[in-house]
């Protein structure tokens, strides 16, 4: 597409227009204004000088070589936009030269897409400089040639009235002789008149450039000082001749006088005319606008170069930077060498990803991550639940020193996988022909019925508060071997029912029953159930996930339970992933009732 005419209201200038090409040469005209819907204008024909919006858009398409239904977007922008656009793409430069010393010749660069605009923008701009520099110099002509101009008609009505003068004076006298004395004051004042006038002229042009007070406007003025002098000792003389001859001599001399100035301001408006007309400038064009055959920006091996570089610092401030921030435990090394035994290392399932749901309670700021199925009864050969039956084989030599078959799976914080990995042990067991129960301690915010997609309600708060029997809060998992206890309904004082003989009564008669009791608590680091829970247990581990739980988080964990008179058996690492190891830290987490 090219444009012939393109003229917009000032009101819409900087608003996109689109111009769709038609069939037969026409196009349609659309306004795309800022939040809101756009406007058919009209439709046009290539070639015509076509108005819309009511005379406020005058377009003119030269000529538009495109398929029906292309599109193009038109933009008439605003004068200051126009030119930062125009400064943004051009610079200036001397070409050769030294620090101090330079050539005087300027190179003109302008970037762009389009090799013709750059073209004729160059051209413009190099013809512009060159055509204000002219007039520039023709500046001082001018002036000079408007001041000549209004001082000629003046000069032309006062050498009329004279010569009326000296006519008249002349002929109520019947003619008056000058002598040869009288002639030669007559030449001077003309000459000195002339000199006076000629100093006016120069003086008119030296106040437009500097003040009174400079060096050149002093002399000029003692130059005229000194001749007006000279003419008031010719009027002196003038005054000792006779009265009939000074009269005649000051009429003809205004005439004389006159006339020489006015012939001479004549002159000086010819010589103007004539400098306006030949005046050249002191800059010339050298060469024209020359399109560089291959683009110079972008460079495209230049930019893959430091794009490759840039993306591999990127890529390792990254890892550093998540290196830096992740302090979790990567390797059971790291536990062992803190005196705690690894029982266990369970990888990360993507099968367990799978059974892994959200959910968010209306009291809750954030929905949470439960899990709703038994990993070991769906996916037996998973490698997480192989790792569990070797944690199986562990416990079963810990356990033999334990003063009864209860076992607490705790761990530091929320959200590490202690329901995943009791409920998944009670399935490893109970299908190896073990009668497991699995308690679900945790009476704020334990999720262990959603694994088996059952209610809550009618679990271990209703029976510490003796509500419900043993017998009707036991519930069997479809699992040959495995039940399970729920949380019950949320208790306003969760840690006081565990302290109850009737928690400890439970533990007793589930130990009898059962070959194995799992119970599930909350964090250590959050609230005390864990410490009153591993007290009643003979066997407790503490479960730490990967890459989240730090080592002194675990320390702190470990620690507190001694406090408390419970005996951390040793560690689970869950969720392992083939990662380097990091540095250590550790921090603090919040646990609220729901």
């Amino acid at each position: 597409m090219r444009l012939g005419v393109f003229e917009v209201d000032d009101s819409l200038r900087g608003q996109p227009l689109m111009v769709t090409a038609g069939q037969g040469g026409t196009y349609t005209l659309t306004h795309i204004p800022q939040d809101e819907p756009p406007r058919e204008l009209g439709q046009g024909r290539v070639g015509e000088l076509a108005r819309f919006a009511n005379g406020d858009i005058e377009l003119r398409l030269a000529e538009l070589q495109a398929a029906e239904g292309a599109e193009f977007i038109l933009t008439k922008h605003t004068r200051p936009a126009a030119i930062k656009r125009l400064a943004g793409r051009l610079s200036v430069a001397e070409v050769g030269g030294g620090r101090n010393a330079g050539t005087g010749m300027l190179r003109l660069t302008l970037t762009g897409p389009d090799r013709e605009e750059i073209r004729r923008s160059l051209d413009a701009v190099a013809e512009t400089f060159l055509t204000q520099n002219v007039q520039r110099q023709s500046a001082e002509a001018e002036q000079s040639l408007a001041f000549l101009e209004e001082q000629a008609p003046q000069l032309r009505d006062q050498l009329a009235a004279a010569e009326d003068n000296l006519n008249e004076y002349r002929v109520e006298q019947d003619s008056v002789d000058l002598s040869a004395e009288a002639q030669a004051t007559i030449q001077q004042f003309i000459e000195l008149e002339s000199q006076i006038n000629e100093l006016e002229f120069q003086e008119a042009e030296l106040a437009q450039r500097y003040t009174p007070s400079h060096p050149t406007y002093q002399s000029l003025l003692r130059q005229k000082r000194q001749l007006e002098e000279r003419r008031a000792e010719l009027n002196e003389r003038v005054d000792a001749l006779p009265a009939a001859q000074q009269e005649v001599i000051r009429r003809t001399r205004d005439v004389e006088v006159t006339q020489a100035i006015y012939v001479n301001v004549l002159n000086k408006m010819q010589e103007m005319e004539v400098a306006r007309a030949g005046t050249v400038g002191n800059v010339r064009i050298i060469d024209e606008a020359l399109v560089a055959g291959m683009p110079i920006t972008p460079r495209k091996p230049l930019a893959v170069v430091v794009a490759t570089l840039l993306g591999g610092m990127l890529a390792v401030g990254i890892v550093l930077v998540r290196s830096l921030f992740n302090r979790g435990v990567e390797a059971p090394e790291q536990l062992e060498d803190a005196g705690l035994p690894v029982y266990a290392t369970v990888p990360l399932s993507d099968e367990q990803k799978k059974l892994v749901k959200r959910i968010k309670h209306r009291r809750d700021r954030h929905a949470s991550e439960v899990v709703s199925g038994v990993l070991a009864d769906r996916a037996p050969a998973d490698t997480s639940v192989e790792a569990l039956r070797g944690l199986r084989t562990s416990l079963h030599f810990a356990m033999l020193e334990a003063s009864d078959n209860r076992l607490m799976i705790t761990g530091p914080s929320p959200g590490i996988g202690k329901s995943f990995i009791a409920i998944n042990l009670a399935g490893v067991c109970a299908l190896a022909g073990q009668k497991v129960l699995v308690v679900d301690a945790d009476m704020r915010k334990g999720h262990l019925h959603h694994a088996f997609k059952v209610s809550s309600n009618d679990g271990l708060s209703e029976l510490l508060g003796g509500q419900l029997p043993l017998d009707e809060v036991i519930r069997a998992s479809g699992i040959d071997g495995l039940d399970y206890v729920t949380r019950g309904t949320a208790p306003p004082n969760p840690s006081e029912l565990l302290m109850t003989a009737g928690f400890s009564r439970f533990l007793e008669e589930a130990g009898q029953r059962y070959d194995l009791v799992i119970i599930d608590t909350p964090p250590v680091l959050a609230v005390t159930d864990a410490a009153v829970v591993g007290a009643q247990c003979g066997t407790t581990l503490l479960v730490a996930r990967f890459q989240v739980n730090p080592l002194r988080e675990m320390q702190i964990a470990t620690r507190r339970l001694e406090s408390a008179g419970v005996t951390v058996k040793g560690a689970i690492l869950n969720a392992m992933e083939r990662k380097a190891a990091a540095s250590y830290g550790y921090g603090y987490y919040q646990y609220s009732y729901s």
